[in-house]
Parts: structure tokens; sequence; C-alpha cells
């Protein structure tokens, strides 16, 4: 066979070998697609309002310390149909009764948030002169392909702003996507992934 025959076969096989693999690299970005559709249908709509646990708990003669609850879904308690359920007040009461004084709770978390919202949620809290400040974010950004290295800038402009304040911070990891169970597999696996290493 000459070499001019050779190089015609391997150009031809790397040319159906190319196409095959971007075929089905188009037909499992389809799949993923299509499973992430289906997965927020289950999961519902996002404007369903998580209720409001905002206000005083605990009790104490000493002033309260004032906490504030800001991120995403997961800050605002999504899912959860009494106050008393939502995560804000889960800690606020929790925080009160091992300080032995009361605790008020300002929440600014919003559904569908992503880390580039925590900005104008620190403005809306520095004028509570929070002592304490729960930052719960991250889910949306993995869904809505944010890059890594975006969603940490803004995470630590948001940490940084409240500790010159005065706030202590505690920030919740990104919870593992991979966990939820209306989403399939491979994008669990996907989810999973991507939510662990923003986390």
């Amino acid at each position: 066979m000459s070499r001019a025959a050779q190089a015609r076969r391997i150009a031809t096989a790397a040319a159906y070998g190319g196409g095959g693999l971007g075929l089905l690299t188009a037909a499992g970005w389809g799949l993923l697609l299509g499973e992430a559709k289906l997965a927020r249908r289950w999961v519902g709509p996002p404007d369903a309002a998580p209720p409001v646990g905002d206000g005083v708990w605990g009790v104490g003669d000493d002033p309260p310390i004032t906490m504030v609850v800001m991120g995403d879904s997961s800050a605002a308690g999504y899912g959860v149909h009494d106050a008393l359920e939502t995560p804000g007040v889960l800690v606020a009461a929790g925080l009160a009764e091992v300080a032995g004084r009361p605790v008020r709770l300002v929440t600014t978390a919003v559904v569908g948030a992503r880390s580039e919202h925590l900005a104008s949620q620190v403005e809306q809290v520095l004028a509570e002169h929070p002592d304490i400040a729960v930052i719960m974010v991250g889910a949306n950004d993995v869904t809505g392909r944010v890059r890594t290295s975006e969603s940490v800038q803004h995470l630590a402009r948001a940490v940084r702003r409240l500790r010159a304040h005065g706030a202590e911070v505690v920030v919740s990891t990104c919870p593992d996507l991979g966990t939820v169970e209306p989403i399939a597999q491979p994008l669990r696996l996907v989810a999973r992934m991507l939510s662990r290493q923003l986390a």
C-alpha cells in the first residue's frame, strides 16, 4: 500500500472517529440538559416563597444577639412549610439556648440567589449591625455554571465586608447536589463533582 493510500485511510478513520466522538459528546450534553429540565420540574417552581422566621428567639434579660442569614434557597428554607423548620430559626433557637440570651434573626436569603447576589444582601444587613452572619450559598452557582473562582471571589468579598463591620461569619459549604433524588445519572455524578469542587 502506498504512503498516499495509508494517509487517506488514516485521515478517513480520524474523520469518522472525530465525527463519532462529536456525536457522542452532543448526545451526552443533550441527555444532561434533558435530565436537568426534568429535575427542575420535579423539584417544583422556584417562586414558591419559604416561610419567614424573622424575630427574636429565646429568652433572657441581656440584649439580643443579632444574627443574619444570607444566601440562597437553602438559607431561606425553601421546601419547608413551618417557620420553625427554617435554617435561620433552628440556628437562632439553638444559639439562644447555648448563649443564655435572646437572638434576633434577620433573613435576607433569596430563593435562586447566587454568590454574586451576596453583595446586595450584605448591604441590606449592615444597618442591622449583625453580631453573627450565616451564609449558605453555592447551589445556584453550580446549576448556573458559574466558574468556581468567580463564586469564591464574590463570597470572599462578602465575608471581608461583614468582618470589617464587626460580624463573626459562618459559611456553610455548597450542598452536594449529587444527593438530590430527582437528579438522574449521569447528571447526578456531574452535579456531585461540581458542587464538591465549589464546597
